[in-house]
């Protein structure tokens, strides 16, 4: 699986208004509904909400890669923020997060969903990508950094 077979550039919002958790998933699931990739606000929102009730996604190293299943996605969909201010997304490390990730499936695509969070987990654990996305003066460049990350994995 590539992040690129799932990722444009409308789907990328540099900077997020938002100054808390709960605002940067509404503004991420709101960037969504206007790409139409979700049919049902309020049911897209309540999946990753509920979900970040059972344990944070904010994994460490400044990402936070919130996620849920709904019937408001017909295929998996991601959107990307990066807020204008550091935000506290309970993060297991106890630091502010800088990206922020969403992703959102089927509630019949658990492999897809998987694959995707591992993915992204992945690829950010990689410093110079993490860097490279968290400076990127805007959506253009965060999608060649996940592109150049990619291509670069594939010919490795």
């Amino acid at each position: 699986m590539r992040l690129t077979d799932i990722i444009s550039i409308d789907k990328i919002k540099i900077p997020l208004g938002a100054g808390t958790k709960q605002q940067a998933i509404e503004e991420l699931v709101d960037l969504l509904v206007s790409t139409g990739d979700v049919s049902d606000k309020n049911s897209a929102l309540g999946a990753v909400l509920e979900r970040e009730k059972t344990r944070t996604t904010g994994i460490g190293n400044g990402l936070a890669i919130p996620h849920g299943k709904s019937t408001a996605v017909g295929k998996l969909v991601m959107a990307i923020g990066r807020p204008s201010q550091e935000i506290d997304f309970e993060s297991v490390d106890e630091k502010p997060v800088r990206l922020i990730i969403l992703l959102l499936s089927p509630m019949d695509m658990t492999g897809p969903h998987i694959q995707a969070l591992a993915r992204v987990s992945r690829l950010m654990s990689i410093d110079g990508v993490r860097r490279a996305i968290e400076r990127a003066p805007g959506a253009q460049e965060i999608l060649k950094a996940i592109q150049d990350a990619e291509q670069a994995e594939a010919g490795a």
